[in-house]
């Protein structure tokens, strides 16, 4: 099977699409004239996680169900066109207590999707890894080729699917395209991140931050750039069978982000080290920068948002009441 040219009239399916990243992505997908089915996590409540309050509610197909039930993914693969696979269970912290859930739902999950994918043809695929496969920089800026560390088991189950992704493409000629995200922040980001933490902390009149280690660096990427990357990705038949990050280039400490944040909303809130938020010694990665220069050299894709704006655009949204409600500051979400 050969990669096809998509078209913006292209039928996508967007797994994981209730949560932060896949959510803004169905609907840049939307605007971009896709036709999409995006897989909600099914549960008792009918709840559609940040599907709920999108603006393109009325235009996308919505199925509830589990990438980790091979059956029910031949199900949602018909007549779809490009798969933009993001379910997963992501929480590092969550991954030390649980991690059989972790090889379940993101090695299995993608075995699932990738099978399925096959099965119906589809002319594309975009499997979602992430920048933590490659553990502590070894060298900087981090490209394609640096060694893979499982750190957590967390990065473990996803070094685990992105081979099997890789081995869909290798194997059986899927096109198949892995993206590796560098740390993505934004509206409507899970509370265990770094970045709402800090804000919604802020932001509900907290007298001090509690943080883990704040000496390590990351890329961070706001949340359409990251949904931009995607897309480049899945309309360039250059990148099939290829590994990919999308990053930016810009390396900065916790703490400077913290800084940042601080200065943004006017806070010069005391900050305090929470133990139960640092990870196991040997599980901590401290450095983090991308090398962006394949995603451009393939698609000519550059971030378009800044540290600072994106920040700004992220206060903006935590800040409203209606938004920062959802959200238990009190505890600590792993």
């Amino acid at each position: 099977m050969s990669g096809t040219t998509l078209s913006r009239s292209s039928r996508a399916l967007v797994t994981g699409a209730d949560g932060f990243i896949g959510s803004h992505l169905v609907e840049m997908l939307v605007a971009r004239g896709y036709t999409v089915r995006a897989l909600a996590q099914y549960n008792s409540f009918n709840d559609w996680g940040w599907l709920e309050g999108a603006p393109c509610l009325a235009e996308i197909e919505v199925v509830s169900g589990d990438v980790r039930d091979p059956h029910f993914c031949r199900h949602m693969m018909k007549d779809v066109d490009v798969v933009f696979h993001l379910a997963a269970l992501i929480a590092i912290p969550y991954s030390y207590v649980a991690p059989d859930s972790y090889v379940d739902t993101n090695v299995r999950g993608t075995l699932n999707v990738c099978q399925a994918a096959l099965d119906a043809g589809v002319k594309r695929v975009i499997h979602t890894s992430t920048s933590e496969v490659y553990g502590t920089a070894q060298y900087v800026p981090i490209d394609e080729k640096h060694p893979l560390q499982p750190q957590s088991p967390y990065s473990a189950s996803k070094i685990g699917a992105d081979a099997i992704a890789q081995s869909f493409q290798n194997a059986f000629s899927l096109p198949l395209t892995v993206a590796r995200p560098f740390n993505t922040y934004g509206p409507r980001q899970s509370a265990r991140a770094v970045i709402p933490t800090i804000i919604s902390q802020i932001a509900s009149g907290k007298p001090r931050i509690e943080l883990g280690d704040m000496s390590p660096t990351r890329d961070f990427n706001y949340v359409e750039d990251t949904c931009r990357g995607f897309i480049a990705l899945a309309e360039c038949d250059a990148a099939i069978g290829e590994v990919v990050n999308i990053g930016s280039n810009y390396e900065i400490t916790i703490r400077d982000t913290l800084h940042l944040i601080r200065e943004l909303m006017g806070s010069d809130i005391e900050v305090v080290q929470d133990d139960q938020r640092l990870r196991p010694q040997n599980s901590e990665v401290f450095r983090l920068w991308c090398d962006n220069s394949k995603i451009e050299a393939l698609t000519g894709f550059k971030p378009q948002v800044d540290i600072r704006e994106g920040l700004a655009r992220t206060i903006e949204w935590f800040t409203n009441p209606d938004n920062l409600r959802r959200y238990k500051v009190d505890i600590y979400n792993v």
